[in-house]
């Protein structure tokens, strides 16, 4: 299916996976919510030689990929990025062994992404892996109290400003060596949301 969808979007395609944490969401889709790393292993030592090698023969405790093909090919040779999200040791020693791209959530301010980058540096090197050639990606939380009062309680420490001093942050997170950032916005609201796309405006006219 990614693979699919990379070749639609003419090789556009970042296919992020991780090994979840909010219990209702296994339960809503019937799925097991025990040993979600040790799965996310298996189904990253699956995926990683499908999008790379298109074939894979795999056998495990919990997935089986039997002389497995991913054809047609995309649009890329390597397939689409594999990002993997994660924060705990395990994840991202699995990062640094099988993701082209790590993400990381809920950061604020810039400086608020170096410990993390830190970290997953050393679990690169733990791997032998040069931290260098694995991309940088993050969640950015904004908040505009002006328009909703209460801070939001899944953002510890939100980025706030004007649009001007947004899109400040978003030249210092490029300038840290993040390669993509995501945005989850508080409120939820057509006036926040044109604020951030002000913001984003206002960083690209740089």
């Amino acid at each position: 299916m990614a693979t699919a969808a990379d070749g639609v979007s003419n090789g556009r395609l970042i296919l992020g996976i991780g090994a979840g944490w909010n219990e209702p969401e296994y339960e809503a889709f019937g799925l097991p919510f025990d040993h979600r790393v040790d799965r996310l292993t298996e189904a990253l030592k699956i995926l990683r030689p499908l999008l790379c090698e298109r074939h894979v023969d795999f056998h495990g405790k919990y997935y089986q990929a039997s002389d497995c093909d991913n054809a047609p090919a995309g649009p890329r040779p390597q397939g689409p990025p594999l990002l993997v999200g994660g924060e705990g040791p395990r994840m991202l020693r699995l990062t640094a062994q099988y993701a082209d791209l790590w993400n990381t959530g809920y950061m604020g301010q810039p400086e608020s992404v170096i410990e993390p980058i830190a970290r997953i540096g050393a679990a690169c090197r733990e791997v032998g892996r040069d931290p260098a050639t694995l991309g940088i990606t993050a969640l950015i939380g904004v908040w505009f109290p002006d328009l909703q009062a209460e801070k939001p309680g899944f953002f510890p420490n939100p980025l706030v400003g004007t649009p001007t001093e947004i899109a400040e942050a978003i030249h210092g997170y490029a300038e840290l060596g993040v390669q993509h950032i995501m945005f989850q916005y508080a409120p939820y609201t057509p006036d926040a949301y044109h604020r951030l796309a002000e913001a984003l405006t206002v960083y690209r006219a740089r």
